[in-house]
């Protein structure tokens, strides 16, 4: 049975109650608030057989469909709180990422830091030695260049003193025996003072 045949079959059952109620309603109109026993019995067969018809034909079906949405909302609701619940855990991983590179940040900063100041106090001490060598290697090259010119004046002198004695004396010396004695001579001079 389809289910056109089905909603038919009340309907051909009302027709003998609407020719009654037109032979009726020729006679006298009937009252609204009357009760007619008749079409209280019919009224009630039909809403049964439409109650029986939508219970097998629509309410499974709509019940199916508002379930399986229900079962989708419910689907999708729990999917949107585990997906809020990874993007929290996977922020709060980036905030945890975020704040390590900041302090790995943070101790470069102070290690190089730390690591310039070494070489600037290194590069101070190195410049302090270099300057103390400088100071030494100056007072030695002037010590040596000082001694270098006592002894060439020290030359100078023997010879102007050999030269000024052969002329006074107008004979021909021995040069480096009287060299000898001039340099020993004025060594004397130089432990004396």
């Amino acid at each position: 049975m389809n289910a056109r045949s089905t909603l038919l079959m009340p309907l051909a059952a009302f027709a003998p109650l609407a020719l009654q109620a037109q032979e009726q309603g020729a006679a006298a109109p009937p009252a609204l608030l009357d009760l007619q026993s008749g079409l209280m019995v019919w009224t009630l067969v039909v809403f049964v057989a439409l109650l029986l018809i939508l219970k097998f034909f629509a309410f499974g079906p709509i019940t199916a469909a508002v379930r399986s949405r229900e079962q989708a909302l419910e689907d999708a609701i729990a999917a949107a709180k585990k997906d809020r619940d990874d993007a929290a855990k996977l922020l709060e991983e980036h905030r945890r990422q975020i704040e390590s590179a900041r302090g790995e940040a943070q101790r470069f900063i102070a290690e190089g830091r730390a690591t310039a100041e070494a070489m600037r106090g290194e590069m101070l001490e190195q410049t302090r030695v270099q300057q103390q060598e400088l100071l030494e290697r100056a007072r030695r090259d002037i010590e040596n260049e000082k001694v270098k010119a006592i002894d060439e004046l020290r030359r100078e002198a023997v010879d102007l003193a050999i030269a000024g004695a052969s002329k006074v004396i107008e004979r021909n010396l021995d040069d480096q025996g009287n060299r000898a004695l001039v340099e020993s001579y004025l060594a004397t001079i130089g432990t004396k003072r």
